[in-house]
């Protein structure tokens, strides 16, 4: 008997340089910190929830790169994680490449779920293929994409997050959109609806022993036919002693002799 994860569970991460922004508040100190150490503690508590799941994080900025492959092992997912820089998957936003990565990373699974969390605070200004035609191919292979933007709407430029384009993309394959902004909390908050909405799940599965049994019932009937031959030839040999016993001449003593 053997569990295993019926779900997988990509985190894309947005590293574009207005992560950098630091405009949300620590609630327990008051501090403000830039957006991406804000994602990276939120992320962080999250991941150490998903046990049963396997999890992968996608970053993507001009281009889409994967920083961890789909894995039980979360410790490695966590390392990974915490080795994230701001701009290094270059400045700009490209959201259609990274939910494309994500849905190539994710084909070969046999998982019964796929799920992508998708965060950005920006626009998409550099992908190879558009949003809502990369939600399109996610939701043909069964990939349902949660959004979550934390930039400011009212912002101009590459620095404006399009709620709704991220709100777009989330109906097309079924998921829910959310809008943080300038609160750790709130964002925690969001995290602990996603993890309420996909609760962990496994799938149980019986692995037999491929190992040919069928030298058992073939050793039971030749060891019976073994034995009926052994019975047989017996029987044969005791009644042939029997049959020279019975034809030996008797011995008549003085019998035939006279004067």
């Amino acid at each position: 008997m053997h569990d295993e994860p019926a779900r997988v569970l990509m985190l894309a991460i947005d590293l574009s340089q207005s992560m950098s922004t630091r405009d949300f508040v620590n609630p327990q100190t008051g501090e403000r910190m830039d957006r991406l150490t804000a994602v990276k503690q939120v992320v962080r508590d999250f991941v150490a929830k998903r046990k049963g799941d396997r999890i992968g994080v996608v970053v993507f900025g001009e281009a889409a790169y994967p920083q961890a492959p789909l894995t039980l092992d979360h410790d490695s997912v966590l390392l990974l994680l915490n080795q994230m820089q701001i701009g290094m998957a270059a400045p700009r936003t490209a959201i259609g490449d990274a939910i494309g990565l994500t849905v190539k990373l994710m084909e070969n699974s046999p998982a019964q779920e796929k799920v992508l969390i998708l965060l950005t605070d920006g626009n998409d200004t550099a992908s190879a293929i558009p949003p809502d035609r990369a939600a399109d191919i996610a939701k043909n292979n069964k990939v349902v994409i949660h959004t979550v933007g934390i930039g400011d709407p009212n912002a101009t430029g590459e620095d404006k997050v399009d709620l709704d384009a991220l709100q777009h993309i989330s109906e097309i394959t079924g998921g829910r959109s959310f809008h943080a902004l300038g609160n750790a909390q709130e964002l925690a908050d969001v995290y602990t609806t996603l993890d309420k909405m996909t609760p962990e799940k496994v799938k149980r599965e019986i692995y037999r022993p491929q190992r040919d049994f069928f030298w058992i019932p073939l050793a039971a009937a030749l060891s019976i036919l073994t034995l009926y031959h052994c019975l047989a030839l017996l029987i044969a040999v005791l009644r042939t002693s029997g049959r020279k016993q019975a034809s030996k001449p008797m011995d008549m003593n003085g019998a035939g002799h006279g004067n």
